[in-house]
């Protein structure tokens, strides 16, 4: 894969102290730069020092064609000098991409949000090799709204419900909802069928965090002095802080919703299906749970152990979705509720 001269992509997902002096282009932010003090004579030279390997005439062809631009918007040109600019934003080249399969399916619009299903596979924002094949830039194109942000994210295996602020002025107040967890989510699952339906409804509760740049969620000892609060116990609304967290801090309610034989690829297993209150928000959470109760979510690549890389199995959707998400509304006081229209695949056959 090429991709000319990409070192830091800005996807704006909130208020920004400055925009950025080019406009979203098919669907896509402007990238950001930073230039150094010192060491070249001008912003081009450390440009080409930088990625002059990847794709030198594509980098002097921005500079000559005015899509360098300086954060006040001033044009970066061949000789502006190294000092002349903290930061530089410029267009980068996108790379090929094959066509996710499956599409975003608009489930609300209004003036101030976005509901849609998201399809597996497909991320929530562009990365790495996925840019024109994101959730995000889909719905910018598709809708015709560059100022489109997500609001939360799913993760690219998990299907469902995904919310999109629509207008800058009224982001805030949705942004505030989730970070004083203020919003009910209802995921579902399809796993190995294990155990007995006796063990339902129940409380997982664990200490895990997420380490930047590593796969799988890493799970932390706690003594029982510091479990927390108790299992059940409603969840705490309130700002997020900076004070270290003690004890239990992933807490999932389960239930069954019906076990039976598998209806796709896994024809002819058992499989549970079952319904997933979070009450936390922790990266990986429901997988990590279902995976340390024996009930590993199928077709799972990651928990409860990592397989190799492989090319993604479109026939093999990992069985965990989104279904509802729910909230009062900041703006309006009213209460509102989205449902997926997606299913799991391998959900029991009805009346199995």
């Amino acid at each position: 894969m090429t991709v000319a001269f990409t070192p830091h992509a800005v996807w704006n997902t909130g208020p920004v102290p400055q925009l950025p002096p080019l406009p979203v282009r098919d669907g896509v932010n402007a990238t950001r730069l930073a230039v150094p003090a010192s060491g070249w004579d001008t912003v081009l030279d450390y440009v080409l020092h930088r990625w002059g390997h990847v794709d030198p005439d594509g980098i002097v062809a921005r500079f000559r064609t005015g899509e360098v631009r300086a954060a006040d918007g001033t044009v970066v040109t061949e000789s502006t000098p190294l000092t002349a600019h903290d930061f530089v934003w410029y267009y980068r080249s996108l790379p090929h991409e094959d066509p996710i399969p499956f599409e975003v399916t608009v489930l609300h619009q209004d003036e101030h949000l976005v509901a849609v299903d998201k399809p597996h596979f497909l991320p929530t924002t562009p990365g790495g090799r996925f840019v024109q094949e994101s959730a995000l830039v889909r719905l910018r194109n598709q809708l015709g709204l560059d100022h489109l942000v997500p609001i939360h994210r799913l993760d690219r295996a998990t299907a469902g419900v995904l919310l999109f602020s629509t207008n800058p002025d009224t982001r805030g107040p949705y942004q505030v909802l989730f970070e004083r967890r203020q919003v009910w989510k209802v995921y579902e699952a399809v796993s190995a069928l294990a155990g007995t339906a006796g063990r339902f409804p129940l409380t997982y509760r664990n200490r895990m965090d997420k380490v930047k740049g590593v796969l799988t969620a890493r799970l932390l000892d706690y003594g029982t002095q510091e479990s927390g609060r108790s299992p059940g116990a409603p969840a705490r609304p309130g700002r997020k802080t900076n004070r270290p967290t003690t004890g239990a801090n992933a807490e999932t309610r389960i239930e069954l919703i019906g076990t039976g034989v598998s209806a796709g690829t896994w024809a002819g297993a058992g499989v549970g299906h079952l319904r997933l209150f979070p009450r936390t928000g922790r990266t990986h959470q429901l997988r990590v749970h279902l995976a340390a109760l024996g009930l590993g979510i199928l077709n799972d690549p990651f928990y409860p152990i990592l397989q190799d890389v492989a090319p993604d199995d479109y026939e093999r959707p990992l069985q965990l979705l989104a279904h509802t998400i729910g909230f009062t509304d900041p703006l309006t006081g009213t209460e509102r509720r989205f449902s997926s229209r997606l299913q799991l695949r391998e959900r029991p056959e009805a009346g199995a």
